[in-house]
């Protein structure tokens, strides 16, 4: 038998052809790339594929350009555990918890946490007030610590800054981890280190060699000093915790929390016309792109929703939008919370423009294009029928959140 390898010129060929059914299946998976912030990312979502116009997509729904979906047995797959049953310390992450659930910045910081607390270490995670978060496991929280009661609620950082200290008294964390954000977490980790006497190391973006970079000069240099007690830590500072699950075990404080007397009183949330918000600070964004007929039902579902209105290129060409609520790389890049694509088709320059969004939900008749595969959530069919069907269930929430409070 000869040892020679040959040549399949069919085989080449189908890898040079981006429109031949197979080519992604010649094409080696991505697995991993670097962020904006030089942090390695990896792709949790499976293999991907080549487009036509040949740009690298994230196959989010599992199937193969140009192929069948691919229907596999579900299994479920039990990460490991880590458990650390006698910390030798603590690492101590306070999250912005927007909305009570973890934010794609609060994850990077609790990634952050384990580089710091090692094997040895344990990450105490302090939360105030009720959360609905459910994934603290496998976000990375091996002890959680929630500081309920009014004093907590609302914005109340004099006080918080007290639930801080009692922790730091009780277990003495290594460091402090909060993140640097405009969320609460960057007035309150200055708060906190001014009452501990720390010179914080803000906006730090990586840790390494026990040195914490951050950026200053208005974001054109980088800044390296020793590790501080107290980081403030930028967005993508830290790789997410993916790969194992944790105790997330209870503890709480065994004394109570000194009372502040509070300079400042809190009047609750003030109304803002979700259309005078900047689209770049916006947190809920509806958009709509060319698969929108009804533009008046549109706008009122958008009303309903108490949501900033985006738009794709299309429909901002079109007329239908102005040109400051255009989304994508040749307009505004969003960071939304929650973006919501209605009859967006989902071009290339527009995935770029929320590819910093937590939560994406399509609105679309075509369940193959691109949009679909980017979203966290998928509603196949006619616009006009989901956005009455919306408007419907928003008013019946809001009309039994009326009753219940009567």
């Amino acid at each position: 038998m000869s040892d020679i390898i040959r040549r399949d010129p069919r085989a080449e060929w189908i890898a040079r052809n981006r429109l031949h059914p197979l080519h992604a299946a010649m094409q080696p998976a991505q697995h991993s790339w670097m962020g904006p912030n030089g942090v390695i990312r990896k792709n949790p979502h499976g293999m991907g594929f080549v487009g036509p116009n040949g740009i690298k997509r994230i196959d989010r729904s599992g199937a193969q350009q140009g192929g069948a979906v691919k229907r596999s047995a579900t299994v479920e797959v039990q990460l490991p555990l880590h458990q650390v049953p006698a910390p030798a310390f603590y690492i101590c992450v306070v999250p912005d918890m927007v909305g009570g659930r973890l934010s794609s910045h609060d994850r990077d910081l609790l990634g952050l946490a384990h580089q710091l607390a090692g094997t040895a270490g344990a990450v105490l995670a302090v939360v105030f007030g009720e959360h609905k978060e459910s994934a603290f496991e496998t976000a990375g929280v091996d002890r959680l610590l929630v500081l309920e009661g009014e004093e907590f609620s609302g914005y109340a950082p004099e006080q918080r800054v007290q639930g801080l200290r009692a922790v730091d008294n009780q277990f003495n964390p290594r460091h402090w981890l909060l993140p640097d954000s405009r969320s609460g977490g960057g007035e309150l980790g200055r708060r906190f280190a001014a009452a501990l006497g720390e010179r914080p190391a803000t906006r730090v973006w990586q840790v390494k060699d026990q040195e914490c970079i951050g950026r200053a000069g208005a974001g054109l240099q980088d800044l390296a000093r020793p590790v501080a007690r107290l980081i403030l830590a930028a967005a993508e500072c830290a790789e997410p915790v993916s790969e194992t699950r944790h105790e997330a075990l209870p503890v709480e404080l065994s004394t109570s929390v000194a009372r502040s007397l509070s300079r400042i009183e809190d009047l609750g949330a003030v109304a803002v016309d979700p259309a005078a918000i900047p689209m770049a600070e916006a947190e809920f964004i509806f958009s709509g792109g060319n698969g929108v007929k009804d533009w008046a039902l549109f706008h009122e579902t958008a009303a309903a929703l108490g949501a900033t209105e985006g738009a794709s290129r299309v429909a901002v060409d079109d007329g239908f939008m102005a040109r400051d609520r255009q989304v994508g790389a040749s307009g505004t890049w969003v960071t939304a919370r929650v973006y919501v694509a209605v009859g967006i088709s989902g071009a290339i320059q527009h995935l770029q423009g929320i590819g910093a969004c937590d939560k994406v939900v399509a609105i679309n008749l075509d369940p193959g294009c691109d949009m679909i595969k980017r979203a966290d959530l998928s509603v196949i069919g006619e616009s006009a029928e989901i956005l009455r069907a919306l408007i419907a269930a928003v008013e019946a929430y809001r009309n039994d959140a009326k009753r219940d409070a009567a």
